[in-house]
């Protein structure tokens, strides 16, 4: 009997944690520096270079050890904490409180930082429409 145990499969694990991200494997190519084939050739490795591999994992937001020991039930056992209904019992009933990890400020900040330009854009958008009601009105 064959008791060997088989290692886990890394470029399954890249594949389902950057499906899981919502990013397509043409994203995680140009971000790496590498074509999309590729990327469909390292998600059908068992195996994966040290190099690439820290590549991949700092573009998808991990260590090197989360995605070497990811699974579908350590992820299905995460968002279960997140979901849980259990909550605390009040006056008014039992409810959920929301526990955050991060700021919600902050991450507001944050996106407003990162689409400055889009909201600049709309802003002035908005102006000119208000601009050209105004000059139609007083045309009248």
């Amino acid at each position: 009997m064959n008791t060997t145990i088989k290692p886990k499969h890394i470029g399954r694990n890249i594949g389902r944690i950057r499906e899981l991200r919502g990013m397509k494997q043409e994203a995680l190519a140009i971000a790496i520096g590498v074509t999309q084939q590729t990327i469909s050739n390292i998600e059908k490795s068992e195996t994966v270079e040290e190099e690439k591999l820290e590549l991949i994992a700092k573009e998808l937001g991990m260590t090197v050890e989360a995605i070497k020991n990811f699974s579908e039930e350590n992820v299905v056992n995460f968002f279960n904490t997140f979901y849980d209904n259990s909550g605390t019992n009040s006056a008014f009933g039992n409810y959920n409180q929301n526990h955050f990890n991060f700021n919600p400020i902050e991450k507001l900040v944050e996106s407003f930082e990162e689409n400055k330009e889009l909201y600049k854009a709309l802003l002035q958008a908005e102006k000119d429409k208000v601009a050209y009601l105004e000059k139609l009105l007083n045309n009248k």
